[in-house]
């Protein structure tokens, strides 16, 4: 009898679920919209139960669409975007809707404990820089302007934890997830009060869940309950889950220091792992890794494809109903309007920064050098690069503590577009490495299912039977001294904003 494994990526505006068998072959794909609710300038949210809904109904149509008997998928493992907050009662009934990592309404807790010093008192248990988004930030804030909510609430859970208690009926907390929350001890991989005091949060640790379990653990099984929502058989196993920064790392074949992968989608992020911690308040974050023993090291920031797909969606909405009426690829007409500028015809910079940044709490995107000549592909052009230009700044930060690697794995939308890819593997001057698959989320959770049900011993061997390269995008060496003279304006252009980011 065949096995399949069924992933599912949730975090984004669109909640994927996709099927594979024991080699990693794609077999179906599904999606279901997800709507971000923003009430408020620097939030953003979601309708918990709507997000619930949207991930039942992907998997739903995933199986119809297989014309599988859910009987055969051997596990089921979910991923989900890091950090923000998912707050339930006793019950498991959200308290408030779920507060996405790109919210910045915390900010100011940040900025005072940045100013007294915390970030650095803790960082040898956190192994992380602090942000709004993270749930340390946004539990003070929903208790010191939401009382009620923190009173109603009984466990504060992650994106993709969450929709695993809907599956399970089980309340735990991930490593690999939590491990990026700030509240979570690394070299104890448990939840330590000294923290929560830290922060003066200590009243939350009430909230964190029993338990933390591994990524390729059996946490639970498909209830009845859910098996009538999803199409799921009941009794399904349910593995613990990823981060979906690790799924990412485990679909590119990520097993060793040598290796570098790159994420473009609502987040930018840059990784890779090693055995070692690197512990600095000049990177990001410093997780643990869904391989046991493993850290993986992360420079990222909101940076990336989101912004890409705002201004689209609200400049360019109209032709994209059209393209949907005529059933053409709207992006195709997208990529070809960029790849019909090259990169020395065009001397707009813009920086990526619509949900936020790394490079001042206060800074805002910016479209700079307009000029009245310019047309639709230059500033398009424009933004594929500042998106690119963003990602650089993160790997050279990576870089300063290990070697440039010799190639790089890209995931993520913008892997759909050869001229994207492209102009990566030119601002880098290394291979672009595309692994195989339309959703790769979904199939790093494929792989840690078959890890935690025993079809592979472990997750080098399972990469190295599931996970294929579709193609690789080579350098072009004539255009390095192009992009490194962009790349410098880009870096100048943040030095002189820096000063006045606060004002604008």
């Amino acid at each position: 009898m065949p096995k399949y494994l069924l992933g599912t990526d949730n975090g984004g505006t669109v909640a994927k679920a996709a099927l594979f068998n024991e080699q990693g072959e794609e077999i179906a794909v599904a999606l279901s919209k997800n709507e971000m609710l923003t009430p408020h300038p620097g939030w953003t949210e979601w309708d918990t139960d709507a997000f619930w809904n949207a991930a039942a109904s992907a998997i739903k149509k995933v199986i119809e669409q297989a014309d599988i008997d859910p009987k055969d998928i051997a596990c089921v493992c979910c991923a989900g975007h890091g950090n923000g907050l998912y707050l339930v009662d006793a019950d498991g009934k959200p308290t408030r809707n779920g507060i996405y990592s790109a919210d910045s309404r915390a900010s100011s807790y940040i900025e005072k404990w940045s100013g007294e010093g915390l970030p650095g008192k803790v960082l040898d248990k956190t192994m992380q820089s602090l942000w709004p988004g993270q749930p340390n930030a946004l539990l003070a804030w929903v208790r010191d302007n939401e009382p009620e909510v923190i009173e109603n609430s009984a466990w504060a859970l992650m994106c993709k934890d969450f929709i695993r208690y809907r599956l399970t009926d089980d309340i735990a907390a991930e490593l690999t997830d939590y491990s990026g929350t700030s509240l979570l001890n690394l070299q104890t991989c448990e939840f330590d009060q000294t923290i929560l005091d830290a922060f003066g949060i200590s009243d939350m640790m009430r909230l964190m869940p029993p338990r933390v379990v591994q990524s390729d653990e059996i946490t639970g099984r498909v209830t009845a309950e859910a098996a009538a929502q999803t199409g799921l058989a009941e009794g399904t196993p349910v593995a613990g889950g990823l981060f979906d920064i690790d799924a990412c790392g485990l679909a590119c074949g990520m097993v060793d220091d040598t290796q570098m992968c790159t994420v473009v989608g609502t987040w930018g992020n840059n990784q890779y792992i090693s055995t070692t911690p690197l512990i600095s308040e000049d990177i990001f974050m410093t997780s643990r890794y869904a391989i046991p023993d493993h850290y993986l090291m992360l420079e990222g920031s909101p940076t990336s494809a989101s912004n890409l797909e705002w201004f689209l969606t609200q400049f360019y909405g109209a032709e994209r109903k059209a393209a949907e009426e005529k059933g053409v690829s709207f992006y195709d007409a997208i990529n070809e309007l960029v790849d019909s500028v090259e990169p020395e015809d065009t001397d707009i910079c813009f920086l990526p920064f619509l949900f936020g940044a790394d490079v001042h709490p206060a800074a805002k995107a910016t479209l700079m050098g307009m000029q009245s000549h310019h047309t639709q592909a230059h500033v398009l052009r424009a933004i594929y690069e500042g998106i690119v230009f963003s990602h650089k700044r993160h790997v050279e930060t990576l870089c300063q503590n290990r070697e440039m690697a010799a190639s790089i794995q890209l995931t993520g939308g913008a892997t759909r577009s050869k001229v994207w890819t492209q102009i990566f593997a030119d601002v880098f001057q290394v291979p672009i490495e595309i692994p195989a698959g339309s959703e790769l989320g979904a199939l790093g959770c494929a792989i840690c299912g078959a890890v935690a049900v025993d079809i592979y011993p472990n997750y080098t061997e399972a990469c190295k039977n599931m996970v294929k390269l579709e193609r690789v995008q080579k350098p072009n060496p004539d255009k390095k001294e192009i992009y490194e003279a962009k790349f410098a304006k880009y870096a100048k252009l943040l030095d002189a904003l820096e000063p006045i980011w606060g004002e604008v």
